[in-house]
């Protein structure tokens, strides 16, 4: 297939829910607040009028469980590591509405 195709959304955020029993070595997103967090983008992202384009799917692990809790927004193919609300307000609004990237909290992850 040499043509691209049309893109569903604007940007598609990969939010990890995985919950590991306590005390598991790997932790998880779910256990360190992401769930929360997933609820409230995507209450803030319906409130912006964003949802149409902008994706926000649960997911299960994203590989990287040392830094929980995690996400990533693609295109960009930019890692966050959102502890608060206001992490998640900043994300949504600069990142996802004005399409700048949040310097402060984005990671490089290697492997």
């Amino acid at each position: 297939m040499s043509e691209a195709l049309p893109q569903v959304f604007k940007r598609h955020v990969f939010m990890c829910l995985t919950q590991r029993p306590p005390g598991h070595p790997h932790g998880s997103c779910g256990a360190a607040g992401n769930a929360k967090l997933f609820e409230l983008m995507k209450a803030r992202l319906e409130v912006l009028g964003l949802g149409g384009d902008i994706g926000l799917t649960s997911t299960g692990c994203l590989g990287f469980c040392a830094a929980q809790p995690l996400m990533v927004v693609y295109p960009e193919g930019v890692w966050y590591r959102p502890r608060t609300p206001e992490d998640v307000e900043e994300i949504v609004t600069t990142h996802l509405r004005e399409g700048q990237i949040v310097e402060r909290l984005a990671m490089v992850l290697t492997r």
